[in-house]
Formats: structure tokens, sequence, C-alpha cells
């Protein structure tokens, strides 16, 4: 048995990466090109987008492992079910329930596995990519002015300086063209200016020394002049809107979240809506990794009982069942979020549903029975290929 256990415990871990490898690779693919969109034009490289796409792993971990480690399960017995490795075991009077010990150790590793990015790996990525994020808007997008060159990255606002040095953020004969404030057209000139960035309020602002300001209001022109004038821009609209500065309950760890929920003052946001996206996070982290233990057991009477079926059929099967789960879970993340029903019902109900259903269906697989679906579905093909 010690033998038997090794080697499916064996077979589950090749799996289980392969699963998680290709699934994170289909996501990449997808994420590529959003993350190279929300740099527009800026002088992103293909590495640095690689860089914060691992500091998102984390995040696409907590939603990949549960999934993975229920088609590891399935397509592993689904295999011993297949070569008869299930039957000649049964035939030398192993039950299904001596086998247990593999999956339920390889499900519950994967289980911890989880709750660890849950609880502190989660924020630690989210932290990263935001600190990251800033960093290449600040340090390699093209807001580093060019001597001589019109720079038109922020909306309605026109850069351009006859000297540059980027090194000091130095800039000589400078001139803003701001138009982004309606019925109103606004000019600075300055002989010297200085760009000096602020990561704490992930801002740039452009300095100006002893300069004019051209204000034009219809048929009306001001002139004044100063002898400093300061010009703040949010890296927010150089990055398509992102929000450096704004706290979301996905970015904070498991200990935030509870002490939020135990004292509501402690918030940043004292509303409604945001204690609910707490809640429904809370209880997020929690139902997910647990998730990857009850969907590794749901996936082994999947595959022993729906042996009697063709490979495809099972394998097509068993992925309508996954969606399921995952339909299930966002509605009840949405209606969480969005107050229909309390988070805590409306997560945990994928979990209790999918515990009930494994619990039946190990118990009628040890006896070698099909469930009334499976008898069903084997009717429905005898009778089309008796009509045709």
């Amino acid at each position: 048995m010690k033998l038997l256990h090794r080697q499916i415990f064996k077979e589950l871990l090749k799996l289980f990466g392969l699963t998680v490898s290709c699934l994170l690779g289909l996501i990449l693919i997808g994420r590529m090109l959003q993350l190279r969109s929300l740099f527009l034009s800026q002088n992103i490289g293909f590495l640095n987008i690689l860089e914060l796409f691992f500091y998102l792993t984390p995040f696409f971990l907590l939603l990949v492992a549960p999934i993975s480690t229920m088609l590891s399960v399935f397509l592993t017995f689904l295999r011993m079910s297949t070569d008869n490795e299930l039957t000649a075991l049964k035939a030398n009077g192993v039950s299904l329930y001596r086998m247990l010990p593999a999956p339920v150790f390889f499900c519950v590793l994967s289980m911890l596995f989880t709750f660890f990015i849950a609880m502190w790996g989660l924020a630690w990525g989210m932290d990263m990519f935001k600190t990251s994020l800033y960093e290449f808007a600040r340090s390699q997008s093209r807001f580093a002015l060019q001597p001589g060159v019109f720079n038109k990255e922020f909306p309605g606002i026109t850069f351009y300086a006859h000297q540059v040095n980027n090194e000091t953020g130095e800039l000589k004969f400078a001139f803003v063209r701001d138009q982004s404030i309606d019925g109103a057209s606004v000019v600075v000139v300055a002989p010297e200016a200085r760009v000096i960035s602020s990561p704490e309020s992930a801002e740039v602002r452009i300095i100006f020394s002893r300069g004019k300001i051209f204000r034009q209001n219809d048929d009306e022109l001001n002139v004044l002049r100063f002898g400093s004038y300061s010009i703040r821009l949010d890296l927010a609209e150089l990055l398509g809107g992102y929000n450096f500065g704004e706290e979301k309950a996905k970015d904070m760890t498991f200990a935030q979240l509870s002490r939020i929920r135990q004292d509501p003052t402690l918030a940043p946001y004292q509303s409604e809506q945001f204690m609910r996206k707490v809640d429904t996070e809370y209880f997020k982290r929690l139902t997910l990794p647990l998730g990857c233990l009850i969907l590794g057991m749901f996936a082994i009477p999947v595959a022993y009982i729906f042996r009697g079926l063709k490979q495809q059929y099972g394998l097509l099967l068993a992925m309508g069942l996954f969606i399921l789960y995952y339909s299930m879970f966002s509605i009840g993340v949405s209606m969480g979020e969005g107050g229909s029903i309390p988070p805590v019902y409306g997560l945990w109900a994928p979990n209790v549903l999918y515990v009930m259903v494994a619990a039946v269906g190990i118990r009628f697989a040890n006896q070698e029975r099909s469930l009334p679906l499976v008898q069903w579905l084997a009717h429905l093909r005898n009778w089309r290929r008796s009509g045709a």
C-alpha cells in the first residue's frame, strides 16, 4: 500500500505542476496585452511586464489552485479507471477507501499552500505590483522628457523643453500648455524648471522658476509673472487611470481584514459598500483554499463512477462541474458585494453543496454503483445508438 500511495502521490504532483503551469501560461498570454496597453506608448520592456506578472501570480494562484487540484485528482483516477487499474486493485481486495490517503494528503498540501497565499502572499504580491508599477512609470516611461520634443502623454497637457537633464530633472526654456480646463487655455513659459517625483503620493510635480503664465478666456488674455509656480501631475493619468492611492479590500492581508471586521472604524473608507467588500474578501480567503480539499475529493467519484462513459464525455462533464462551482462562487461574490445576501452564505454555499455530493459519490464509487445521472446518460447514449 505504501508503494501504491507513493505512485499515486507522484502522479498527482506531476499533473498539478503541469496544470498550474498551463493555466498560468494561458493567463499570461491573456494579460500580456492588458499590461502592455496599461502603459500605452510608454517605454516598458517585456522583462518588466514579466516582473509585474510575477507579482500578480499569488492572485492568479488563489483562483488556479482549486481547479488544478481537482483536475489532477480527476485525471489520475480517470487514467487508473481507463487502464483497469482500479478494477485490478478491487479484485485484490483494495477498496477505494484504502486508496484515499494519497489524494487526501495531496489535497491537504494544496489547501495549506493556498491558505498561505490567501493569508500573506496575495497582499505581498499586490504591494510589490503597485511599487514596481509606479517605479516603471516614474523611471522608464517616456515622460522623461526629450529635448526639443513635444510631449502629450497626459490628456490635455503639452510639455516642451529646449534642454533636458533627465538624471537631475532640470529643464531649460520649458513650456507647458494646459487645455484640460473647460473654456480656458493656460500656457506657462519659464527659462528654468525642474521635475520632482513623489513616490508617497504617486505624483510628478514640475516647478517653474521666474516665468510667465498666459491665460486665455474667450477673447480675454491675462499675463501673470511669477517667481515660482508648480504643476501637479497624477501618475494615474499616465497609467491609464490606475489609482495608486486607493486602498482595496483585495490588497489587504487576512489579518487586516479581520481587524476591520472586528472594528469598522479602522476601515480606510467608512461606507457600507466597502464593509461588504471586506466581508466578501474575508470569506473568499477562507473558502477558496478549502475548495482545494473539497474539489479534490469531489473529483474522485466523478472519475470513478463515470468510467462507463467515454473519457471525453467524462472530461467534459468534469469541466462542466468546475464551471458550475466557479459560477456559483462568482454569483456569491457579486451578491455579497452588492448586499443581496450575506457573503457568508453566498461563498460557503458551493463548498457545502460539493461536500455533500462528494460524500455520497465516494460511497457509491466504493460500492461500484453508478449515480442515477450516470445511468440516465448511459441509457440516453444507448437509445441514440439504437435509433441510429
